[in-house]
């Protein structure tokens, strides 16, 4: 039928689905709606279990679903206008509200009438820099599938070294180095949608100029760019790099296993963030993650973003390919030294240590809920 006669149709089953699997549970005194959007049919439907409960509701509110709608039907579609009336109308309902930002908790009281706390995304315990030992590993593993992490030179001087294109292992010792004149390792996480722009870091990679740079002498190395994650335009931007053919840039979109992301967060030399909100008052969880493994990034600028990236501190942010590019530039000149700013964005990161989910959730929630549960 008509992609209306689905949309309604998909929500209603939903509606009954949740409901009946609300009712079953064992009661609860609270009812947390993690991460909204998505919040339709799930709030109306949360709320109407709490009545019969006799639950609270509690909205974790971590962007809009009608501004995600936006994307692909308009601000003035009426399925849109209709998601808007009722987000409004049933996050007034609930008894607390969280958010992931003072600009969202201020939106939510200035157009929602909606009293929330501000309980910003914190990195898990996982999130961490990895060792050295455990690099090598996932490099070695990795290189089993993917050209980039291969070994690029043949090793006369060690030839029992284990070798990926980052480390090598020494056959005797056992002890692991990082290689000479490795490449620098630069990690986006992307959801692969409208709302990630990867056309900014393509544009990047496939301009000349890094490439012309090095072929002048400028002492930059070679890049080894890993985009993770998948979506709904992965294959369309997989076309776009496998048209891309460099001598000191190489591309791989791999889907990592769960355990592996966070070590190669852990890894990874620079973080690139290309997600841009669709309300512009929620922050990016890839880079809250890329912080707990302290590593800077370059972020694609939007309104609340200073919350999180604080320009020149722990990172940079920029607002077109161009400005990407010469950022990318100024962090690696030299590389790998001690010294600049790629250094010192870490060292900042490893100073300033951060609350971890757990020890935020105690401070904020906890005295929010009374402390008692």
């Amino acid at each position: 039928g008509p992609k209306l006669f689905q949309y309604v149709l998909k929500v209603l089953v939903q509606s009954v689905q949740l409901l009946y699997t609300l009712l079953r549970i064992e009661q609860p005194s609270y009812i947390l709606l993690q991460q909204n959007p998505p919040g339709l049919p799930s709030i109306a439907v949360a709320w109407v279990a709490g009545l019969f409960w006799g639950s609270k509701l509690i909205v974790d509110w971590h962007n809009y679903g009608y501004t995600i709608m936006s994307l692909s039907h308009g601000r003035n579609h009426p399925l849109v206008l209709i998601a808007k009336w009722y987000e409004k109308l049933f996050g007034r309902l609930s008894d607390y509200n969280l958010c992931v930002t003072d600009a969202m908790r201020k939106d939510l009281w200035v157009n929602f009438k909606i009293k929330a706390v501000t309980l910003y995304d914190k990195p898990a315990s996982y999130f961490k820099e990895t060792p050295l030992d455990l690099q090598h590993n996932l490099y070695m593993k990795l290189a089993k599938d993917y050209e980039p992490f291969k070994p690029r030179y043949y090793r006369a001087v060690n030839p029992s070294a284990e070798g990926s294109a980052f480390t090598e292992r020494d056959g005797k010792s056992g002890n692991v180095v990082k290689t000479q004149g490795r490449p620098a390792l630069l990690i986006s996480s992307t959801s692969w949608t409208a709302a990630s722009y990867l056309s900014a870091l393509t544009s990047v990679l496939s301009s000349p100029d890094y490439e012309r740079f090095i072929k002048e002498g400028a002492k930059l190395p070679a890049l080894v760019c890993v985009i993770t994650g998948k979506g709904p335009l992965k294959d369309y931007y997989n076309g776009l790099i496998q048209k891309l053919h460099f001598k000191h840039i190489q591309i791989c979109t791999p889907w990592l296993e769960a355990e592996d992301y966070p070590l190669l967060l852990g890894s990874a030399d620079l973080g690139v963030c290309l997600h841009k909100s669709s309300s512009g008052l929620d922050l990016p969880m890839k880079v809250v993650d890329m912080f707990g493994c302290c590593l800077p990034v370059c972020a694609i600028h939007f309104e609340c973003l200073h919350e999180l990236v604080k320009h020149n501190e722990n990172g940079l942010i920029f607002r077109d390919s161009k400005e990407l590019a010469e950022q990318l530039k100024m962090l690696f000149l030299e590389f790998p030294t001690l010294e600049g700013k790629l250094h010192s964005f870490r060292e900042n990161l490893r100073v300033s240590r951060q609350l971890r989910w757990d020890e935020s959730w105690d401070q904020i929630v906890l005295p929010l809920l009374g402390n008692k549960e």
